[in-house]
């Protein structure tokens, strides 16, 4: 006769069948249903439906992990009191996603440590949190990479990979200059996606200025023509964050 316990057996057919979300979840059910007095039928079946609430889990950290974050932010931690040109309910209203189920695409205009970027990923995360396909890079990241294709003539696929992310963020365009061939990749990448997924974008250069940074007026037209149709600007007049915490530091010292 075995004398291994029923529990102790429970344990090792779930690591032998690899059931990691039974696992996880195994005590808390058996918790659950001696406190309650269950039967069988519904025992298991609260067993099964902690197992589908884990696997979720782990597929929205999975999510949230492969989109390519920086760091995690989110509107909860942003201070709209500090910004308060920013519309509040406009940037909840895209935190919805409803821009992404309408193929639209959102542009956070701006200076230099106004929270573009911690709007932009805060959006991204609420998407791959909800199981959206979502990517974030930085724009000199982005042409690097479209370049590199270009020279290993893997272009195509490349394109085809960013083209098909519901929601690719690209943050800091205009940051650095894109030589008059690489705007021809970033076209590429904007026609491909245009009235089929959604984009974000982060910039501190004005539209009527593009053209500087592609170096290509008939370029630059055509990429801003299809990245506002259909878009929702975001115009934050503000001071920098980063500033301000340096100014506050710097006080703070002398006091």
């Amino acid at each position: 006769m075995n004398n291994t316990s029923a529990y102790t057996r429970i344990i090792e057919n779930l690591q032998f069948l690899k059931s990691n979300e039974s696992l996880k979840v195994i005590d808390k059910t058996l918790d659950y249903v001696n406190a309650n007095n269950m039967s069988f039928v519904d025992g298991f079946l609260y067993f099964t439906e902690a197992q589908v609430e884990q696997k979720k889990a782990n597929l929205i950290k999975h999510s949230v992990n492969m989109a390519g974050f920086p760091k995690h932010k989110t509107l909860a931690e942003f201070e709209f009191d500090y910004q308060s040109s920013i519309n509040q309910q406009q940037i909840y209203d895209l935190n919805s996603l409803r821009f992404i189920e309408k193929q639209e695409n959102v542009i956070f205009y701006g200076n230099s440590g106004v929270g573009k970027t911690h709007l932009a990923t805060a959006i991204g995360i609420t998407a791959a949190q909800n199981r959206q396909s979502t990517y974030f890079i930085k724009c000199s990241d982005l042409m690097d990479t479209l370049r590199k294709a270009q020279l290993e003539g893997r272009l195509p696929e490349r394109l085809k990979k960013f083209s098909g992310y519901k929601l690719l963020i690209i943050d800091e365009l205009g940051y650095l200059p894109i030589s008059k061939e690489d705007s021809k990749l970033f076209f590429q990448l904007v026609d491909r996606r245009y009235e089929r997924n959604s984009t974000i974008i982060t910039t501190n250069i004005n539209f009527s200025q593009w053209d500087e940074i592609f170096g290509d007026a008939m370029i630059a037209g055509a990429i801003v023509d299809r990245l506002l149709h259909h878009s929702t600007v975001v115009t934050i007049k503000g001071k920098s964050y980063r500033l301000q915490s340096l100014y506050n530091m710097d006080e703070d010292s002398k006091s």
